[in-house]
């Protein structure tokens, strides 16, 4: 049963990465980092960003239903490294409501999109609803065995994930050169 009206999250799913880099703008702005919090949310991150690298690694857009990689733990390794790497950034921002404002961007752009595609891959490979029985969305499972696709740097290049490398770095630079412009 789906949560969100189709065209609600086809709406969504069309603003999501402007949106996505407006709240980093804005993140970035509103940010108060010092030293210590900048190396609290620097392992989130860079975990964050190794998830989303693995996956995309594996990932063969409308191909294939994509079962290996960390795609045999989780439904959606992609938006899971997105979410680590954005609590890496909340902590390293050191601004409680920062964590509301992430919170609320991914409930209300990531799930209903994260619907919409599951939707679509639904009708893509039947199946989809078998994979989906066996491996949760966002809470890693433990599979039976692990599929043996391995990473593929040509697809981690084709499904273009170092924006996502150099997006995160050109914030966590900003919020490091942040940290030390404290007026007195």
């Amino acid at each position: 049963m789906a949560l969100f009206p189709r065209p609600f999250a086809a709406a969504v799913q069309k603003w999501r990465v402007p949106s996505g880099i407006a709240l980093a703008v804005l993140f970035a702005l509103l940010a108060d980092p010092v030293p210590p919090t900048l190396l609290m949310g620097l392992p989130f991150c860079l975990l964050g960003l190794a998830l989303r690298a693995w996956a995309a690694g594996h990932l063969r857009k409308d191909e294939t239903l994509t079962t290996s990689g960390p795609y045999a733990f989780v439904r959606n390794p992609l938006y899971l490294g997105s979410l680590l790497a954005a609590l890496g950034c909340v902590i390293a921002a050191a601004r409680a409501e920062l964590a509301l404002l992430a919170g609320a961007y991914f409930l209300l752009v990531y799930l209903p999109v994260v619907e919409l595609e599951e939707q679509h891959l639904e009708e893509l490979f039947p199946s989809f609803g078998d994979y989906a029985k066996r491996v949760r969305a966002f809470l890693p499972t433990l599979p039976e065995r692990l599929p043996e696709r391995s990473f593929s740097f040509e697809l981690y290049r084709k499904n273009r994930e170092q924006r996502a490398l150099y997006g995160l770095a050109a914030v966590y630079c900003f919020l490091i050169l942040k940290s030390f412009w404290r007026p007195m």
